[in-house]
């Protein structure tokens, strides 16, 4: 908690914070609304290219804190970023539904699958991300282009996801289809819980071998 605590007050990109806000998005009329997950990912990009430009890895080394604990807090502060974003698109896409707003013509609107899509966004984003860039702790642009294809095939998946014959229920928010788009829901939520064990596995064990 301590160590979140410090990324957030002194580690964290100011655009980490902007992002989260980002869920609002899904009130603009014709826009995809899976760019919400890309900016759920550029943050905690430019909060480790920020790291980098501010020797924040060899600082925090410096406290009285393992090289693990050094991974997990900035772990832990992108899936609380992450998280956070999801949470608050939540208050926006009941509104969304409240004012009657026309069906998104250009993907998928904010369903309950579309939030588990978003998981499974950042589920794989994270699982390619961190792991590359704790192997060097500074090669921040190498990391996001490795991670970005993987980020724009589940983006794709999305928005053409309920195109698909028979999963046009994706794309509804009848109470009877937002039923049926839970298991959705669910497997991201697992993906995501299951990707951040093993990036955390990953991102450790090549961090303790960077010489800082």
């Amino acid at each position: 908690m301590k160590l979140l605590c410090k990324e957030i007050t002194l580690a964290a990109h100011p655009t980490l914070f902007l992002f989260i806000l980002f869920g609002a998005l899904v009130l603009v009329p014709s826009y995809p609304y899976s760019m919400v997950f890309f900016f759920g990912c550029l943050g905690p990009y430019f909060t480790c290219t920020y790291a980098r430009e501010t020797n924040d890895l060899w600082y925090t080394a410096l406290l009285p804190v393992t090289k693990a604990q050094v991974a997990v807090g900035k772990l832990t502060l992108t899936a609380a970023a992450q998280l956070s974003q999801l949470a608050l698109t939540l208050p926006w896409a009941l509104l969304r539904h409240a004012l009657g707003a026309a069906n998104n013509p250009v993907g998928l609107d904010p369903t309950a699958a579309w939030f588990g899509f978003g998981l499974m966004a950042y589920a794989a984003f994270d699982l390619v991300f961190f792991p590359v860039w704790f192997g060097s702790g500074f090669r921040t642009g190498r990391a996001f282009l490795l991670a970005l294809p993987p980020l724009l095939a589940v983006m794709g998946a999305a928005e053409l996801s309920f195109r698909l014959p028979g999963l046009s229920f994706l794309d509804s928010s009848a109470p009877a289809d937002l039923l049926r788009q839970l298991p959705v829901t669910a497997f991201g939520a697992l993906l995501f819980v299951a990707a951040l064990a093993l990036t955390r596995q990953l991102s450790v064990r090549r961090f303790r071998r960077v010489d800082l």
